[in-house]
């Protein structure tokens, strides 16, 4: 281990690492076997592609599954399941033509009704899948979803026949093929979800139609993913990749610097120490940090104060404490998707905090109750309501408690009971502005503030559907103002960049502003 490269604050964390490592985490590689390791920052909480919400899960699934499209190198869709697509003159029907030589991991053929069973079973409310309003500019799949309709055959989206899928909006969305490469639209096989249960996402069970297929899942530990023999397109140069489940990214470092991880995240500590070396990769995200507020919990049922908490913010400290290269943000639609603004958002102006606080009834603070900030347990996540308790103590006067949290115990939370001041991040699912402005509306299942405007719902339906650039941009403009200005419902922090280490041998990996991370290009050239 060359510990030269190392700072002194990691190697102390380092040493604390090794206590954890397993024996087998340090089994060698070799260029016959073709084996590729990295680490996960989690558990996936499932590998139900209609249910899964998290950036964790969509890293494994993304390998395991192939939907209708998938994205070229500048992030535009092209087919994938799909040879091809047409759309009707009026931009509401869309004719999806699969493949005839895609096939699922057990040599079955993928069928069109394989994703209309998905999809319908995505928008089904006993499903409960978060995700749902994905689809909902198909006809019919908001009220089948919400239980108006209890009818299934309602849903614009059906098989014509076993090559061809027919999707029905009820408005032309000018994105739509790019919506059709996220997981959640993913084909499924009904007969493996009836026969198994809760337990068709376990190996030996699951069958996917992507280029991997899942061999192992020992959980909190690793999974591991072999070639899929019967994908449609070139079989994978990796003859194994693992996955491990790595909490710590020191752990994760110590690993990748003893050879035994071909990637992992680098550590904002550690960064200093690799800066112009070539196996240390930077590049912007299509990544939002931002704290929300439940506006039905007091004291942020009162928009004064939630625009008081955001005002009192110095959004330039975070880049400072973190080392990573973030983007301060008080917008929303993120640098390098269409329709950014980066005048939009809450200056930082504690003078106008103070006197909103006032306003609100706590002069000076007084009175104010006991507010905690919740957020999930990652040394960034610390270092972030660190500086924001000190900022609100200094610019506020008010005394903010820290609530951290184990991922899954957080994640419930939000879910169930959000807290009235809780950290998220979001990253685009597709490179649209409607993925990030979406998420805040009425019917968004991952809006997790409890607020609702319909005049921002309005805005956000009305710029999907029109293909004038000017129109959308005001639209959104528009939005952004209500959702982070005069209704303040989140406070934007800063926009992440990704730090990676990849050993030099690895070749065909392709980062990108999504950050997905797809492995079948991917092959080992070692000296």
């Amino acid at each position: 281990m060359n510990r030269s490269v190392i700072t002194g604050a990691v190697i102390a964390g380092l040493a604390l690492a090794m206590l954890f490592i397993r024996p087998d985490m340090r089994a060698p590689n070799t260029s016959d076997e073709r084996v590729f390791r990295m680490t996960l920052s989690n558990e996936p909480p499932t590998l139900d592609w209609n249910l899964a919400t998290d950036s964790v899960s969509f890293t494994v699934l993304i390998n395991l599954m192939e939907g209708l499209t998938e994205y070229d190198e500048a992030l535009r869709p092209r087919p994938a399941a799909a040879r091809s697509w047409e759309v009707s003159p009026d931009g509401r029907v869309y004719r999806f033509h699969l493949s005839e030589d895609a096939r699922w991991s057990d040599g079955k053929p993928v069928t069109a009704g394989d994703f209309e069973y998905s999809w319908k079973r995505l928008l089904n409310p006993k499903t409960a899948a978060e995700y749902a309003y994905f689809l909902y500019d198909i006809v019919g799949a908001e009220d089948y979803n919400t239980g108006k309709v209890h009818d299934p055959e309602s849903v614009g989206v059906r098989a014509l026949n076993d090559r061809t899928l027919e999707v029905r909006l009820r408005k032309p969305i000018v994105f739509f093929p790019s919506i059709t490469t996220f997981m959640v639209t993913f084909p499924l096989r009904r007969d493996v979800v009836e026969k198994f249960g809760e337990r068709w996402t376990e190996p030996g069970t699951i069958v996917t139609n992507g280029p991997f297929v899942l061999d192992e899942w020992r959980h909190e530990y690793k999974l591991t993913l072999r070639p899929n023999p019967y994908y449609n397109g070139p079989r994978p140069a990796l003859g194994t990749v693992v996955m491990f489940i790595v909490n710590e990214s020191t752990t994760a470092l110590m690993l990748y610097e003893t050879g035994d991880l071909e990637m992992a995240h680098l550590p904002p500590e550690a960064i200093a120490a690799y800066l112009g070396k070539p196996e240390y990769i930077t590049a912007p995200l299509l990544r939002g940090y931002y704290y929300g507020f439940n506006v039905e919990k007091p004291p942020f049922t009162d928009p004064r104060l939630r625009r008081a908490f955001s005002m009192a913010i110095d959004r330039r400290e975070f880049p400072a404490i973190l080392k990573r290269g973030e983007i301060p943000s008080s917008f929303w639609i993120p640098p390098g998707m269409p329709y950014h603004n980066p005048a939009i958002g809450p200056p930082f102006d504690p003078k106008a905090a103070r006197t909103l606080l006032a306003e609100a009834g706590y002069p000076s603070g007084l009175g104010f109750p006991t507010v905690t900030a919740a957020f999930n347990t990652g040394p960034e996540n610390s270092l972030i309501a660190q500086n924001l308790q000190a900022q609100w103590k200094r610019n506020l006067g008010l005394d903010v408690r820290l609530d951290n949290q184990e991922w899954k115990v957080y994640l419930q939370g939000l879910q169930t009971d959000p807290p009235p001041l809780f950290r998220l991040g979001w990253g685009a699912d597709y490179p649209d502005p409607d993925n990030f402005m979406n998420l805040f509306t009425s019917t968004s299942g991952n809006n997790r503030t409890r607020w609702k405007n319909a005049r921002y719902d309005e805005l956000i339906r009305s710029a999907a559907a029109d293909s004038d650039p000017a129109r959308r941009q005001a639209a959104y403009d528009e939005a952004q103002r209500i959702l982070l200005e005069t209704d303040a419902a989140i406070m934007p922090l800063f926009v992440a960049t990704q730090n990676w280490l990849v050993k030099p041998y690895v070749r065909g990996l392709r980062i990108n502003a999504l950050e997905l991370l797809d492995l079948k290009n991917v092959h080992l050239e070692r000296p």
